[in-house]
């Protein structure tokens, strides 16, 4: 599932590594195989770029599904 990014309702993003998380600053995050984690989606997380549940006390509602942007290759 580490190619899988899930969007949660009115909540984080979801998924599992391995994974490089890399920061404004170029500072590497890594997570390993098997470890899932949530980021922030809300923008008010104490712990970005992960998840901390500010999402459900400030009451935090996402937009519409997700919308396929990209076109699938061509088999």
């Amino acid at each position: 599932m580490a190619d899988t990014l899930i969007v949660n309702a009115n909540g984080p993003y979801e998924t599992v590594g391995p994974l490089t998380i890399v920061d404004p600053t170029g500072q590497e995050i890594e997570v390993p195989e098997g470890k899932r984690v949530w980021l922030c989606r809300c923008g008010g997380s104490g712990d970005k770029p992960f998840c901390d549940g500010t999402h459900e006390k400030k009451g935090f509602q996402a937009a519409d599904a997700a919308r396929q942007r990209f076109k699938k290759p061509a088999e």
